[in-house]
């Protein structure tokens, strides 16, 4: 495998918030048996040429959560390789619109604090942005 050059893929993901309780947020864990299997991440997916990052969220939380949503602001972008491909990481600010999450497209889903997501193992593409999360860098999530 010399010399071959990991493909990139933009994925964006959300950060959305529990409709009652502002203080946590969705996150999900990867289905067994495919890439990062039972890793931790949050919600989202990849941009497909000619998307927009805003449709590519609402489309893939459509298909995957069965929910619909606002998208907001780019809240963190980060960038990491892993051996198979490299991952541009965009989150954006998220509000429910209409549905409830259902875990389609993915094994467990859980709303939690960050710091509780701190306990959980994530995929290494999303620890940099957890850990702003839980230092509180990311200002307003609003």
């Amino acid at each position: 495998m010399t010399g071959r050059v990991a493909r990139t893929v933009r994925v964006v993901a959300a950060l959305l918030p529990h409709p009652e309780d502002g203080s946590r947020f969705l996150v999900q864990q990867r289905l067994p048996g495919g890439s990062r299997a039972l890793l931790w991440e949050f919600p989202g997916g990849k941009v497909e040429p000619g998307e927009t990052d805003e449709a590519a969220l609402a489309r893939e939380c459509r298909e995957e959560l069965d929910v619909a949503l606002e998208v907001g602001r780019r809240l963190w972008e980060g960038r990491h390789t892993y051996p198979d491909l490299t991952v541009e990481l965009v989150l954006y600010a998220t509000r429910l619109v209409s549905g409830e999450p259902k875990p389609l497209g993915a094994h467990a889903l859980r709303f939690l604090t960050p710091a509780e997501m701190g306990a959980l193992p994530f995929c290494e593409a999303d620890i940099p942005l957890l850990e702003d999360l839980v230092a509180g860098r990311m200002g307003n999530l609003g």
